[in-house]
């Protein structure tokens, strides 16, 4: 119960970054309708493929490939706006103010970097669905090495991203970095003792519910007063899933946002613990303290 009750605290923290400095919030914002926009633009080729060349090698070999650049480009859009974020709590925390231009300045410096992580993420997607298999040949042992190739994977990028954006990091250097820390167990305390992702998650959870209450809700009612013709029925339909969307549009910003802030504290937080090691095995007494919104849950201010 301790660590929900942290991680709800740090939640709190992070969104009062968030509203002394609205730029922070910004790209998780942009993040949720670039991924809608570039969904709908490969959605297009895939349902082309399929009815175009059917249910045969062609069509499966067609809508596998516009999939996977669907994968990818979705990957590199959500590491490139985390980037901003990352690099707008960095201003913010070091220099009391998160600076959007200077994002968008540090994100053109650093897309390949970006780019090749999303690569990285997009192979790792595809070993992970070929080791999890199909519906039809699908075993425990294969879904368990997925998940635990999903986890250690997902676990990682969280420090290789902030790796490159802070550190200037390629993809090499960067999962060196994020290695070394894990290795190291300089983040031990931190994921141990803040829940922020079941926080996080009972918010998706609870706003998910929220939405499919009132999308549901709102189409009845159109249906029941207009009844149940076509065109009804489309309109009652379009609108119910335009009102369930806002709940889990707004979940997805909450969970995107608490989630990158949370991760780049505790990076931040694992590199000067590196440092005060460092000046500690030089006879060089340095005092640190966790980041601002981790060291009040953590009471270590």
């Amino acid at each position: 119960m301790q660590s929900l009750s942290r991680g709800w605290s740090f939640l709190n923290e992070a969104w009062k970054m968030a509203l002394a400095d609205k730029d922070l919030i910004k790209p998780s914002i942009y993040a949720l309708f670039a991924g809608f926009f570039v969904s709908l633009v490969f959605l297009v080729p895939i349902v082309l493929s399929a009815l175009v060349f059917g249910d045969n090698t062609i069509g499966r070999i067609a809508m596998g490939f516009f999939g996977v650049i669907l994968v990818f480009c979705q990957y590199f859009v959500t590491y490139l706006f985390s980037a901003m974020t990352i690099y707008l709590i960095y201003g913010y925390l070091s220099e009391g103010d998160g600076r959007m231009d200077k994002a968008w300045a540090m994100v053109q410096r650093e897309w390949l970097n970006i780019l090749s992580l999303a690569a990285a993420s997009t192979l790792v997607s595809l070993i992970r669905s070929a080791v999890r298999g199909n519906a039809r040949n699908r075993n425990p042992l294969g879904v368990w090495i997925a998940d635990l190739i999903n986890t250690v994977w997902t676990e990682a990028t969280y420090l290789v991203l902030p790796a490159m954006v802070i550190e200037n990091a390629n993809l090499k250097d960067g999962l060196k970095r994020a290695t070394y820390i894990a290795r190291n167990n300089l983040l031990l305390i931190g994921i141990s003792t803040v829940g922020v992702g079941w926080i996080t998650g009972a918010i998706s959870f609870i706003l998910a519910i929220i939405g499919i209450v009132l999308g549901g809700g709102l189409a009845f009612l159109i249906i029941s007063l207009g009844g149940t013709s076509t065109l009804v029925l489309v309109v009652a339909v379009v609108l119910g899933v335009m009102l369930a969307s806002i709940p889990f549009m707004l979940a997805s910003v909450i969970s995107t946002y608490t989630s990158t802030a949370y991760h780049t504290c505790l990076f931040l937080w694992a590199r000067d613990v590196e440092k005060s090691q460092a000046g500690q095995q030089a006879g060089i007494p340095v005092q640190i303290a966790a980041p601002a919104p981790l060291a009040a849950v953590l009471g270590r201010l």
